[in-house]
């Protein structure tokens, strides 16, 4: 049975608030960070122990639920990797030049993890998937505008992270609990960070940050996204991800002030063309 308009305008909005979580991750994260609000320890510990929390109430009428079980242990520890990568990343890179080196990374990461599966690109996908990376060798090439590396790196490696954690959460049965549980347990491992690194008190205005990095764009984006991916295609789902960098991008030179060098702009849309080569669905032969 074909969804109705009302129902397609949901999955729209689900779709688009999701989005919105996603870049709005970027660009609360960086300017926590650069402007030394908070430590990317407690940030990274306030993140995703908030997350959890908030998770949890989602839950609260099953609190079995929440608790962490030896299968989520991948899940918990590519959350925590995506998690700590992303913000110590963020100490020097802009919003919108991590957003897109993520994004590029889970994409990348997604097909390298199918390939090494068994599952391999085909021909299309594979030269999609060469323009993307030369897209962001050129965005790292040494040059007046190239992002520092070692953050793109730490950046490079949340995306696989996250794809990582893509992955082991496919086709969950029960997608918010198992979403709760990862934050849980990945909360555990970033306050043992928090305690292990020693970082200047935090200002309200970078608490206040990570609360809303972790219990709304974080959480909350989450469970919004797991909710209405199973009503998209793998097409749709892989090119709505596409539209985060350009949002954050967005926001960043909006609300953050951030100077969008040609470079980069350059680099986003040769990115951002590979990936769409990689996901566009095929034409059905005449």
């Amino acid at each position: 049975m074909p969804p109705t308009p009302s129902g397609r305008f949901r999955v729209i909005a689900l779709t688009a608030l999701a989005i919105l979580a996603f870049a709005g991750n970027s660009l609360l994260t960086r300017p926590a960070l650069a402007g030394g609000e908070i430590g990317p320890a407690l940030f990274m510990g306030l993140r995703l122990a908030s997350g959890a929390v908030m998770l949890a109430l989602l839950c609260l009428r099953r609190p079995a639920a929440i608790l962490p079980r030896r299968a989520d242990l991948p899940g918990v520890a590519a959350l925590f990797a995506y998690a700590a990568a992303f913000t110590f990343a963020y100490l020097e890179l802009g919003a919108a030049t991590g957003a897109l080196i993520l994004f590029a990374l889970v994409q990348l990461g997604l097909a390298g993890l199918a390939s090494a599966a068994g599952r391999p690109p085909g021909r299309r996908e594979t030269a999609g998937l060469l323009v993307a990376f030369a897209g962001l060798v050129w965005l790292l090439a040494p040059g007046a505008t190239q992002p520092p590396l070692l953050p793109a790196l730490l950046m490079a490696a949340a995306g696989i992270a996250w794809a990582v954690y893509t992955l082991v959460g496919r086709g969950a049965a029960d997608p918010l609990g198992r979403t709760a549980r990862n934050f849980v347990g990945a909360a555990l491992l970033g306050l043992l960070v928090v305690f292990a690194v020693p970082e200047p008190a935090p200002t309200v205005t970078g608490v206040a940050l990570a609360l809303a990095s972790g219990m709304v764009t974080s959480a909350l984006g989450y469970a919004v996204w797991y909710a209405v991916l199973p009503r998209l295609s793998v097409a749709t789902a892989g090119a709505a991800q596409l539209l985060v960098p350009v949002v954050a991008a967005a926001g960043a030179a909006l609300w953050l002030g951030e100077v969008l060098s040609p470079r980069l702009v350059a680099a986003a849309m040769v990115v951002l063309g590979g990936i769409w080569i990689t996901i566009a669905p095929r034409r059905p032969p005449a």
